[in-house]
């Protein structure tokens, strides 16, 4: 019997806004990011086994990890 299984990342990019860098404190915009890992079964995925969300800034590239709690905040 033949069983595959494994992880997989898929990374998705999401809407970002236009805020205040905490680094180098220029207004600008920012790129939203989420990146899920996925356990997988004969390449389907079946759950989600952990889901991150990162922000980027245009300006100086600095990169922040923030909590889902936060990602909605940054929602329209």
């Amino acid at each position: 019997m033949l069983l595959l299984v494994g992880l997989n990342t898929v990374v998705k990019n999401l809407p970002g806004r236009t805020a205040t860098c905490q680094y180098c404190g220029r207004l600008v915009h920012h790129h939203l990011q989420e990146r899920a890992t996925k356990f997988t079964q004969f390449f389907i995925p079946v759950l989600t086994t952990s889901r991150t969300f990162r922000i980027t800034c245009s300006n100086c590239g600095q990169t922040s990890a923030i909590k889902p709690r936060q990602k909605k905040a940054l929602a329209w």
